[in-house]
C-alpha cells in the first residue's frame, strides 16, 4: 500500500526482504517459546517493539543493528532447526541447557552480540560435520 509522503511523494511499503525476515523471527521465536524479554534483548529493540513485531505491526528496518542481529537469530534457528530434525522440544531444550563447549546455557549467552555469533558459529560447525 503506498501513502503520500509530506514532500508529495509516494512512500512505500517496508522492502519484502525487511518484512519476510521480521515475520520469519517471530514464527521462530514462537516455536522456541521465547519470550518478549528474551527476544527484545536479542534483537536490541524493545519489549514494546518485540510485541508489536509479533503482531506483524513492526518491520525490522534494513541496515541497522536489529536486522542484522535478526539474521543471526534465524540462521542460528534454521541450523538447530536442521540439526533436531525439526523437533522444537530438543531446540528449547537446547537453548536452556549448559553447553560445555559455549560455557554456558544458549539462551542466556545470545542475549548479547559475542554470545549470538559464538553460538550462531558453534551450531554452524556442528551441522557442517565432514
Amino acid at each position: 500500500m503506498d501513502v503520500t509522503s509530506t514532500q508529495g511523494r509516494p512512500r512505500r511499503d517496508p522492502p519484502t526482504q525487511a518484512r519476510v525476515l521480521s515475520k520469519a523471527v517471530a514464527r521462530a521465536a514462537a516455536f522456541l517459546e521465547l519470550p518478549s524479554r528474551d527476544l527484545a534483548r536479542i534483537l536490541g529493540i524493545s519489549e514494546s517493539s518485540v510485541s508489536r513485531l509479533r503482531k506483524g505491526e513492526y518491520v525490522l528496518a534494513p541496515g541497522k543493528k536489529e536486522f542484522e542481529l535478526a539474521q543471526l537469530f534465524i540462521r542460528l534457528f534454521r541450523n538447530l532447526d536442521a540439526i533436531t530434525g525439526s523437533d522444537d522440544i530438543t531446540s528449547r531444550s537446547w537453548l536452556t541447557s549448559y553447553n560445555t563447549a559455549l560455557r554456558g546455557k544458549p539462551l542466556e549467552l545470545i542475549r548479547t552480540v559475542q554470545g549470538l555469533a559464538s553460538a550462531v558459529s558453534y551450531v554452524d560447525s556442528r551441522r557442517a560435520k565432514i
